[in-house]
């Protein structure tokens, strides 16, 4: 048997990971938020102070580094998890050898089955599935497993105990039915706001594992906008062009600062965990910001907020993006993984049958007065193969926003906005 015939036979590993980081609410919040149920604990054993702080350093290096390959080819809105990512990167990651695992750690610069590095994955998520205060916030982990392949135990052990992944089986070859349930666990997890998100033709006798992480968020402004004071305003595109936007509109107390060339605000969600930042260049033009923004400048300009009365005016926005990542991950460093043949995955099953086939990754948000909704989902399929005392902030033209757990700093979600009305 040759061996692109294995590879055929061996393989579709499916990596899915529906990261949903939902609701800071929108049209449809609601004033009370609800505390979710408390998720179970990861083991966060060896984690340290420092190993949370690298670790944070990593998916934040990854966020910017990602940012700059998908704005290089992308000339409109941006929006992405870069957490979604980044975990289900490392989740294949902890199964990657050889070569395949050297690219994986040079693009994620975390160690690969190293006890802290673990511990450290799992601190995080306990960090933000705990403890919550005025918002709800919860990740879900799960991977399916053909009834009939064998996988190593360690490496599901890792699944388990540090990701707190569900273990469930599934017969791929009735790929209606399988697809369904996995769709049937993303939307619960996800509140009903990533559906269909595995279609059946992904899904064959030769899928041998889907890994799938939910994400939810749901919380509302520290300082909502008045309904009252939205107005239509014009919002300059990129080419000069105008168009008619609906613009919120609040004069209070924000923590702020700037540079010469840009404006930086933040606005808390409700239970100050989390908070939006929005990274706006004074002139039309993103490129400044885009070119600014990276882990030593935002960590500056978090040190020099400081709290000022400014009239906020921000547009509300709503738009989907979808993107095939294999072309920005090889761009990125991480080319083996897509390659049948090369690619060595032997740290899940011993054998090296196991490539990654596609990577995807779909998100969605929605900006308004009382709040924010956001969601993504990740697929990757893998085949066997000196400042005045008064302040104004109008983001009337394109801007950069990330949304950030403050305890620990990680970007849960970042984007730009060229086109609101889009």
């Amino acid at each position: 048997m040759n061996t692109k015939k294995t590879f055929a036979i061996f393989g579709i590993f499916i990596i899915i990971i529906a990261t949903i980081f939902s609701l800071i609410y929108l049209s449809n919040l609601k004033p009370e938020i609800k505390i979710s149920e408390k998720a179970p604990l990861a083991d966060d054993a060896n984690a340290t102070a420092e190993s949370v702080i690298s670790l944070i350093n990593s998916l934040n290096d990854f966020s910017f580094e990602f940012y700059k390959h998908i704005t290089s080819s992308e000339n409109d809105n941006i929006f992405f998890s870069p957490y979604s990512i980044f975990v289900a990167l490392s989740m294949a990651y902890e199964g990657a050898k050889e070569n395949t695992s050297i690219e994986m750690q040079n693009v994620l610069n975390v160690l690969q089955n190293d006890s802290v590095t673990l511990g450290t994955f799992g601190k995080v998520y306990n960090l933000l599935n705990q403890n919550q205060r005025g918002y709800t916030i919860s990740t879900a982990n799960a991977f399916w497993a053909h009834e009939d392949y064998e996988f190593l135990q360690d490496y599901l052990y890792l699944l388990k105990n540090y990701y707190i992944a569900e273990a469930n089986e599934l017969d791929f070859a009735k790929n209606v039915e399988a697809a369904e349930t996995i769709n049937n666990w993303i939307e619960e997890k996800t509140h009903d706001k990533i559906k269909d998100m595995i279609d059946a033709s992904m899904l064959s006798e030769m899928t041998k594992l889907v890994l799938t992480n939910a994400i939810y968020f749901k919380g509302l402004w520290a300082n909502p906008f008045d309904p009252d004071n939205t107005f239509v305003n014009d919002f300059e595109l990129l080419n000069k062009n105008k168009i008619k936007v609906d613009m919120m509109s609040q004069e209070s107390d924000f923590n702020y600062t700037e540079t010469d060339d840009l404006q930086i605000l933040e606005l808390d969600y409700s239970g100050n965990d989390l908070s939006m930042i929005i990274v706006l260049p004074k002139e039309n033009d993103i490129s400044i910001a885009e070119s600014a923004i990276n882990i030593q400048n935002l960590s500056n300009w978090k040190n020099g907020f400081y709290e000022l009365e400014i009239n906020v005016q921000i547009p509300k926005f709503k738009f989907e993006k979808k993107y095939i990542l294999n072309d920005l991950l090889r761009d990125m460093g991480i080319i083996d993984a897509f390659l049948p043949g090369t690619a060595d995955f032997s740290g899940m099953d011993g054998t090296r049958n196991l490539f990654i086939g596609t990577a995807l990754h779909q998100s969605f948000v929605e900006v308004n007065e009382e709040g924010t909704e956001a969601a993504a989902a990740t697929a990757i399929i893998m085949e066997a193969t000196a400042i005045p005392e008064f302040k104004e902030f109008i983001a009337n033209h394109p801007f950069m926003f990330l949304i950030q757990h403050k305890e620990t700093g990680a970007i849960l979600f970042m984007g730009k906005v060229i086109n609101p009305a889009n």
